[in-house]
């Protein structure tokens, strides 16, 4: 069977193939493109730690801080082992 396009009789396989040719065309295309190389060396937990810092309002707000610290360091120090 074929299909007439433009006055000309085109073969269902030339469209096919037409078809599949432009889907792996777009997919490289929209694949491609340039390549951003990192802006340096990912920070580690330490640095991390010391750059965030959390002012407590309160009293309250101090011991909630201190006893999640606390939390942390102990579960660090139980992954560690």
């Amino acid at each position: 069977m074929s299909y007439v396009i433009f006055g000309r009789a085109i073969k269902n396989e030339y469209l096919a193939l037409a078809t599949l040719g432009a889907t792996g065309l777009l997919a490289s295309v929209a694949m491609g493109g340039s390549k951003k190389e990192a802006a340096g060396p990912k920070p580690t937990l330490e640095q991390v730690k010391e750059a965030v810092k959390f002012n407590a309002g309160s009293s309250e707000e101090e011991q909630l801080m201190n006893s999640i610290k606390n939390f942390i360091a102990e579960a660090e120090k139980e992954s560690k082992h």
